[in-house]
């Protein structure tokens, strides 16, 4: 090749042409709630300091040796089809150092990019088993875009807090002040997956793929019985369903969980391959990571903000719509939260200029028992 790429381990492309984006910056394909989230965590109390001090502790080099010793390192005598796409990910996205890649026995379809100061990318045997080579691609595509991205970082702390968390659940203080940070870093982990669902579009350049390898980390090898429309209406659904209560539990079960709902991450990278900001992507105009020194931080907030107000706006969720009606001074806040939480305690909302003899409010009564 004369693309200067003959010593760095880009020689093996595949024959299918697909578009290359030279110089790429992490901010072209970056979700605007990853970015704010990871703001948000850099301010928490107490974060620099942990960040600092496991830094220097966490043990990366015997972290290297187990995957070295234990598991299958990619190359092109093991497993060489994936380091065909590893090499063709990393040259799509402009990624000169290749990162190792391992393959690990677990029946389990995962696939993780860790280390502070140089990413590995691990895949599962689960998950080769279970996706097709384009399918496939674009999680190559998605790991190498946590790399560029330097996520690797902060799922390596991720992964060592988690499990610190569980060694000092006795200590009351210390397993809180642990757990903090490690929401904080789960709340930001599930939004930076959105951002390499991107990247792994990038890479792939098959809107399908990266659709039938959600539905089947979701519901199995069993193409045949699913259906991408109606996967997404599942996302619709999800979204828009039910009252207020609804969405508080949304925000309950999503709490413990270092990844997105599936049906979530499928409708949003819908969503973005059919945007204007894709295409132009894909037409070669976006940042350059030699730019990124000239970044605004203040540019970033506000592009975030403006995601999340565009969001709350159009969103079907109920509490979002709530916020932004009250946003747009609309309705009583007590009665359009009674209205939303509505059979929640037993009780009926009150009909306009209605009243309540003093000691009958369905609030205050126990809840009969029928049985």
């Amino acid at each position: 090749m004369s693309d200067g790429h003959e010593h760095t381990g880009h020689e093996h492309v595949p024959s299918r042409q697909r578009r290359r984006f030279p110089g790429i910056s992490s901010r072209t394909y970056e979700h605007p709630a990853d970015r704010s989230a990871l703001v948000a965590l850099r301010k928490l109390s107490g974060f620099d300091t942990v960040f600092k001090a496991l830094s220097g502790l966490l043990p990366e080099r015997s972290l290297r040796l187990l995957f070295l010793s234990d598991s299958v390192r990619v190359s092109d005598q093991q497993f060489a089809h994936l380091n065909v796409m590893l090499r063709d990910a990393c040259y799509i996205l402009d990624l000169e150092k290749v990162p190792p890649m391992y393959v690990n026995q677990d029946p389990q379809p995962n696939a993780m990019c860790i280390g502070l100061d140089e990413p590995i990318i691990v895949v599962t045997t689960g998950l080769v088993e279970l996706l097709d080579e384009e399918e496939m691609r674009a999680v190559v595509g998605h790991e190498v875009g946590h790399a560029l991205s330097g996520h690797s970082v902060y799922r390596t702390i991720l992964l060592f807090l988690t499990s610190l968390a569980v060694r000092v659940a006795w200590i009351p203080l210390g397993n809180l002040a642990i757990m903090a940070i490690v929401t904080g870093l789960r709340e930001w982990f599930r939004k930076s997956e959105l951002s390499a669902d991107r990247a792994g579009l990038l890479v792939g350049q098959d809107i399908q793929a990266s659709m039938r390898g959600l539905m089947k980390i979701a519901g199995g090898n069993h193409l045949h019985e699913m259906n991408v429309d109606a996967f997404l209406a599942q996302a619709e659904e999800y979204e828009a369903g039910g009252d207020l209560r609804d969405s508080v539990l949304k925000i309950l079960n999503v709490l413990p969980r270092s990844h997105p709902f599936t049906t979530v991450r499928a409708a949003e990278l819908k969503k973005w391959a059919e945007s204007r900001d894709y295409q132009r992507i894909m037409d070669g105009h976006y940042p350059r990571r030699d730019e990124d020194k000239d970044t605004s931080v203040r540019d970033s907030w506000r592009e975030s903000a403006n995601h999340y107000s565009t969001h709350v706006k159009s969103s079907k969720d109920p509490l979002m719509k709530l916020v932004s009606d009250l946003a747009d001074g609309a309705g009583d806040l007590g009665d359009r939260v009674r209205r939303g939480f509505g059979g929640f305690t037993g009780s009926s909302p009150q009909p306009p200029g209605g009243t309540e003899r003093p000691g009958t409010a369905g609030d205050d009564r126990p809840p009969r028992d029928d049985s």
